[in-house]
This record gives C-alpha cells, structure tokens and sequence, in this order.
C-alpha cells in the first residue's frame, strides 16, 4: 500500500512534540504507541493527552497502564450535523495545516526554479 501516515503530538500552542510517519495502512491506534511512548521518553511531565475518536479502545488502557499517560478522548456531540469544531482538536488540525502549506510552498518553488 502507497501512502504515509503522520501520527502528531502538539503541545496546547500546536507546537511540535512527536512525529512519527507509518504506512498508510497503520491503524491510529497503532501508530499512537510509539508516538506516547516517545512523549513520555522526552517530556516526562506531560501526563495528559487529547485525542480524537480514531484512538478510542485498547489504546486508552495502555496509555494508562504502559507510559502512565492519561489519554482523553474528544468525542463529537451526536446531536450536531455538519461541520463542529471539537474542543482541542483545531489546535493539532492549525498544527498539519502549519506544516503541509510550508511544504507546498517549497515544492511551488522548485517547480518554478525548473520552468524558467
């Protein structure tokens, strides 16, 4: 499968803590271990995490148990239809659109410097 994953953990300002980039076909889930266990191997005094509903399950028991993290998860009201921005999550959504529009402003200036 083609494809890369990125698995973000921000700070409350949308700051960069842990990357880690998988296969497309890694489960959220999945791709989170690593990723908590990193957080908690640097930031130690980080005991509270955010999450969205892809890393609901398993994941929030061994947070608990395994990096002795706190993993809360940010579920959407079933009463709203349509678009909602979720409490914290904007914070890591204004984080990737950071990243991915540098990214797309380098590649544009390649491009150019080849054209001319």
């Amino acid at each position: 499968m083609q494809g890369r994953r990125r698995h973000v953990i921000v700070d409350c300002l949308g700051l960069l803590l842990v990357v880690v980039v998988t296969a497309a076909n890694v489960q959220d889930r999945d791709g989170a271990r690593p990723a908590l266990e990193r957080l908690h191997d640097w930031y130690e005094k980080i005991t509270l995490i955010w999450a969205d509903g892809g890393y609901a399950g398993r994941l929030v028991a061994w947070a608990k148990e395994k990096p002795q993290l706190t993993l809360e998860i940010v579920k959407r009201n079933d009463d709203v239809s349509g678009f909602v921005v979720l409490p914290r999550r904007w914070v890591v959504e204004r984080s990737l659109s950071w990243i991915f529009q540098c990214r797309r402003a380098r590649a544009h200036a390649s491009l150019a410097g080849r054209t001319g």
